[in-house]
């Protein structure tokens, strides 16, 4: 009787034994499946250790069974957790690697933009310094072309006014020549005129008469003559700037008988070299005078040689 009660026991502890080895070994393998074919986790939290309580008192056994898969459990947690903190320490090295990465690829990037912004301030520079230089040789060759027509302008308008004033010389010398040859011919006619009254009177009258006649008519050619030569040398003398009322200059003048003017010098001079040149050059210009030619050798006599002054205000013979 008190066999069977034993047995009923043993009986007793033997299924919560099983149930609760098979629970533990089944627990254990789903730790170890999870452990290898999870996925990376959070950092692990704290672990909670659970005890499982038979409603009935346990064997020995079964708490030594319980304690070495709960300690299978810790150092499979511990090793769980020591892989975990490692793949936590290799992910944060793996992001601060990647960080420094990425602000070694900002600072990379910011040089290159700097280089960029400074090639492309140099090529601004360089294309502004280029207009600057085109804009430049545009004004230079504009400014060159209008100085060049302004000097062609200029040209031409110099050559337009040394052609008229040319034309306009040409006219008075025209003139001029006009009026001496009149005054010449003016001149050899009255002279002629009164040299044949002359004659007709001297050839109908006295010896006495013929005598005076002859020398009223020489003195009046004479003067025909005189105002012949004033009216030429008048005529070819040019008044120098430095000429004033007061001066006087006395030119001695030396004529051959067909009436060129072998000589002129200064006899006198008026203290002003240039207006002395002035009066000889007078002379000399007037070169021959053809009235000349056809008086008599008596009435010649006086122009061989004879005197002429020259005053600012007038000329004196």
């Amino acid at each position: 009787m008190q066999q069977q009660s034993v047995r009923s026991s043993s009986e007793s502890y033997f299924w919560p034994v099983v149930w609760a080895v098979t629970l533990h070994a089944l627990m254990f393998a789903m730790l170890f499946v999870s452990f290898h074919f999870a996925p990376d986790l959070p950092p692990p939290k704290p672990i909670v250790q659970v005890t499982l309580y038979s409603p009935k008192s346990q064997s020995q056994a079964t708490t030594q069974t319980n304690q070495k898969i709960a300690g299978e459990s810790k150092k499979t947690a511990a090793r769980q957790y020591e892989q975990e903190q490692l793949e936590a320490k290799k992910e944060e090295q793996q992001k601060q690697e990647a960080a420094e990465q990425k602000k070694a690829d900002a600072a990379k990037q910011a040089e290159v933009a700097k280089k960029e912004a400074e090639a492309d301030a140099k090529k601004e520079a360089a294309e502004k310094a280029a207009e600057q230089k085109k804009l430049a040789d545009i004004a230079k060759k504009k400014s060159e072309e209008e100085k060049k027509k302004a000097a062609e302008e200029a040209k031409k308008k110099a050559a337009e006014a040394a052609k008229k004033k040319a034309a306009e010389d040409a006219k008075k010398k025209k003139a001029e020549a006009d009026r001496k040859k009149k005054a010449q011919e003016a001149a050899r006619k009255s002279a002629a005129d009164q040299k044949a009254a002359a004659l007709a009177e001297l050839l109908s009258d006295t010896t006495e008469r013929q005598q005076a006649l002859a020398d009223e008519v020489g003195d009046q050619v004479t003067g025909n003559y005189d105002d012949l030569i004033r009216s030429l040398v008048t005529q070819n003398w040019i008044r120098p700037p430095s000429a004033r009322n007061g001066m006087s200059v006395t030119v001695q003048v030396n004529m051959l008988p067909d009436g060129s003017i072998s000589n002129a010098s200064v006899l006198r001079s008026s203290g002003d070299a240039a207006f002395d040149g002035s009066a000889v050059s007078a002379v000399r210009n007037v070169g021959r005078i053809t009235e000349m030619q056809g008086i008599s050798p008596s009435d010649f006599a006086p122009y061989r040689s004879f005197k002429m002054t020259f005053t600012p205000e007038d000329l004196d013979l």
